[in-house]
């Protein structure tokens, strides 16, 4: 395997990635640092943990000559703020020796103090979507100098509803630019925004979306409901040398909530969570303790965690089965990353069979079943998801015709007039008859006597 002493790289990045322990470059980043350089377009397609931001750092960085210009000539394009945070600590890490200018942005932060950052200059922004677009069309941040576009985890970001913004932001930038994209899947509505933006990309491919790593070793559990996961969990997270460093997925926010009021009745002051319904300090603050182990649970939904740089997992546990089998690909790659040895745990609940079918489908492998230790409890309390629906019968003292009772009150004389039509107009002709001719005055008179 190549090292990193064998890329054209100065001293200045090679003295930082010593400082970081690197020593051997990854499949993806061997492949795609000529092709980066080179200055065409760049599709790649790799599993999540395969060192992509190095992929397209190392060449960009290499290149990337001193300048005092105030607009930047890299743009990095990610889905959610932890990714931003990452790459930037990332880029901070490898410029160590380097004078290079790079500024985060994302919402939830005041845009005036983003505004005061861009005005000093900038070399790199990283950037979610619409705060980058909120900065444009403020006429702050301008996009013409800009001659490298990255695109990190795309599927995600089209999954998360920011095609639009994309698109916008794509009609701001100069035509004459490098567009660099990294997915862990390649889905149809990727291929045509390649086909429309993208100049005869090259294609990078290491690992196809679907096939397990082979350094993941895997099973599963088929448990009833969610309280008797609870008590499987318990029972495995008990052993401490075992279960050193855990990632558990669940299906949404509510269930990482409960499954978190669960843990810490067992597991006090070992575990956290991150959500996008937690502030972003909260989320920082879960990932920064888990990664320095001052927790060893961390609980996640599938979007805040993808592309999160977590480090040493011993196993991602499959809290729920994923409805789209290749989420449950970028889940089991949080673990076995590099060179490492990981283990995924899947558990299953009947209504969850066809879904676990789909993603041995995808893998073409059979995920192997463990049987239930003896010491767990099967739990006969049911959230309340998993209740059945209660058929509200019709009461036996109704009858099958809507039989209406009495008003509340009876309407009032005057009220109860009805519309009478012709009839009554005839009436009242009758009653008070017109005169022959407009001048006989006398005539209605002479016909009451």
């Amino acid at each position: 395997m190549a090292t990193f002493q064998e890329l054209d790289l100065q001293n200045p990045l090679l003295n930082a990635i010593t400082d970081l322990g690197f020593a051997q470059l990854t499949p993806i980043q061997e492949e795609a640092f000529p092709i980066v350089r080179s200055g065409k377009d760049v599709v790649g397609i790799s599993q999540t943990g395969t060192g992509k931001t190095f992929a397209y750092l190392l060449p960009i960085l290499r290149d990337l000559k001193f300048s005092k210009q105030q607009h930047p000539r890299v743009l990095i394009l990610v889905p959610t703020r932890e990714l931003v945070l990452q790459i930037v600590q990332e880029i901070e890490k490898l410029t160590t020796y380097i004078t290079i200018r790079v500024l985060g942005v994302f919402g939830g932060v005041n845009i005036n103090t983003h505004k005061q950052q861009v005005v000093q200059g900038l070399d790199i922004i990283v950037a979610t979507p619409g705060r980058l677009y909120d900065l444009s069309v403020s006429n702050v941040l301008k996009l013409k100098s800009i001659q490298k576009l990255v695109i990190d985890e795309v599927d995600v970001m089209l999954d998360l509803g920011f095609r639009f913004q994309l698109l916008n932001i794509f009609d701001l930038l100069p035509k004459s630019r490098q567009n660099i994209m990294f997915s862990a899947t390649m889905t149809e509505e990727i291929a045509t925004l390649i086909d429309e933006f993208f100049i005869a990309p090259k294609k990078i491919s290491i690992a196809v979306s679907g096939t397990p790593l082979e350094n993941i070793e895997q099973t599963s559990y088929n448990v009833p409901n969610f309280y008797t996961k609870v008590n499987l969990l318990n029972h495995l997270l008990d052993d401490i040398n075992t279960y050193s460093k855990v990632l558990i997925f669940t299906a949404n926010k509510r269930e990482a909530d409960r499954l978190l009021d669960c843990l810490e009745e067992t597991f006090p002051s070992q575990v956290a969570v991150i959500h996008s319904n937690k502030t972003q300090n909260y989320r920082i603050r879960s990932i920064e303790e888990f990664n320095t182990n001052k927790k060893r649970i961390l609980i996640a939904t599938d979007v805040i965690a993808r592309g999160l740089d977590l480090n040493e997992i011993t196993q991602v546990i499959n809290f729920n089965t994923p409805y789209f089998p290749e989420n449950y690909i970028h889940r089991i790659g949080r673990t076995g990353r590099a060179e490492y040895h990981g283990k995924s745990i899947l558990l299953t609940t009947e209504k969850e069979q066809e879904a676990k079918k789909r993603i041995e489908t995808l893998m073409q492998y059979t995920i192997p079943i463990t049987t239930l230790p003896i010491a767990v409890e099967i739990s006969k309390q049911l959230t309340e998801e998993e209740r059945p629906k209660e058929r509200q019968e019709k009461s036996k003292n109704r009858t099958s015709k809507d039989v209406r009772g009495p008003a509340f009150h009876e309407k009032k004389e005057k009220n109860k007039k009805t519309n009478q039509g012709g009839s009554y107009r005839r009436e009242l002709a009758k009653k008070y008859k017109k005169p022959k001719t407009r001048g006989d005055k006398n005539y209605n008179k002479k016909n009451k006597k």
